[in-house]
């Protein structure tokens, strides 16, 4: 079964410690749903900053990589399926790939 990356781009912070509490939760029971499908349930990012040719081309983007998951999927559709339930997508947007074994 190939493997997937969600990358987690943007995501709005909470207003208050109850909020961040609540987010929390429902991202643990998509998680714990889901069963034993990922390598890497989530792994929160400091500030990214994206280069080119060119030099930086930008800093405090709305659309910055804030984390990522590693999980296995039987196809990019299914993969999208489980994204499209991901609590993330209250806070920001998740890219979608399969990662490419060697």
């Amino acid at each position: 079964m190939p493997n997937y990356i969600f990358a987690y781009h943007g995501g709005k912070e909470a207003e208050n410690p109850e909020e961040a509490a609540k987010h929390l939760e429902k991202w643990k029971a998509w998680v714990n749903a889901l069963g034993n499908i990922f390598a890497n349930p989530g792994t929160p990012l400091k500030t990214s900053t994206t280069l080119s040719s060119r030099g930086i081309l930008d800093v405090d983007s709305d659309n910055q990589l804030s984390g990522f998951s590693i999980l296995m999927a039987d196809s990019m559709a299914a993969a999208l399926e489980i994204a499209k339930r991901c609590p993330f997508l209250d806070i920001g947007n998740i890219e979608v790939a399969e990662i490419l074994e060697k």
